[in-house]
């Protein structure tokens, strides 16, 4: 582990709806450049956690900080102002607009402000999703096609290019191939593998076993509203982590598991 300051520290992350514990005093650190893995059964907690981390929600208890400083967000607008990119399963995008306006939606360029009859700057918008779909290298033919005539693989990188464009700190991805084919899903997991050349921090949340041991450094498990264990991804294998998810392997089974108290103690304090 590196004893770097973490872009993202979270402890005791607690979050409850009246008699019901969605997610109990999580600890969760993501190191500079570290891409992670959220892994568990539905109903474990991992798009609560998500969530919270995201500011679409607010905790009952715990802090959640940025590059050692505690944040509150009180919207997806204050994670996002943190640089904080999040690409959601619905991937919140337009289908009858195109590319550069599905990239800057909700941050267009404009060349005179009028409120809502500014005259949008278009061709600067272009120009700029042009340098993020090459950044990440997402190739699209026809820029001015609307998202309606375009795959889903598509759709999927045109968001992924967006949020590597604008985030800041981190990104993270919600089941990025959930719904795509094979071929989809490969052109997908390099633009990952591109982001994890460059540096980019990112936390995947995925059922797919084979893809969180292709892309991730580290998994974190979780377990009926839990965090029970972060591994590193050398150390394990898909058997050990399905064994986590289930409960039928203990962490201290697990070789170079760390349990929920421990996984923050290997960073550095700030």
């Amino acid at each position: 582990m590196s004893n770097q300051t973490p872009v993202l520290r979270i402890r005791g992350l607690t979050k409850h709806y009246g008699g019901v514990k969605a997610l109990t005093e999580a600890n969760f650190a993501l190191a500079p450049g570290e891409h992670a893995a959220i892994v568990g059964d539905n109903g474990a907690g991992k798009s609560t956690f998500v969530r919270l981390i995201t500011g679409v929600e607010q905790p009952n208890d715990g802090t959640i900080c940025i590059d050692g400083k505690e944040v509150n967000f009180d919207s997806p607008l204050d994670a996002r102002d943190q640089g904080i990119e999040t690409v959601y399963q619905t991937l919140a995008l337009a289908e009858d607009l195109d590319v550069p306006a599905n990239i800057f939606l909700g941050r267009e360029k404009v060349l005179v402000n009028l409120g809502p009859l500014s005259i949008l700057n278009h061709k600067a918008m272009r120009e700029e999703s042009v340098n993020m779909l090459a950044t990440t290298g997402v190739k699209i033919q026809d820029m001015s096609e609307t998202l309606r005539g375009m795959s889903g693989g598509q759709r999927q990188c045109v968001a992924i290019a967006r949020a590597a464009g604008f985030a800041k700190k981190m990104i993270i991805l919600d089941e990025p191939t959930a719904a795509l084919g094979i071929q989809e899903t490969a052109r997908v997991e390099e633009i990952i593998k591109g982001l994890k050349a460059r540096g980019v921090p990112l936390i995947i949340i995925s059922h797919n076993l084979r893809q969180v041991f292709d892309l991730a450094d580290r998994i974190w498990v979780f377990r009926q509203g839990r965090i029970v264990a972060s591994v590193l991804k050398k150390d394990s294998n898909p058997e050990q982590i399905v064994g986590l998810i289930t409960g039928a392997v203990s962490p201290d089974n697990v070789p170079g598991a760390t349990d929920l108290l421990t996984a923050i103690s290997v960073f550095r304090e700030t």
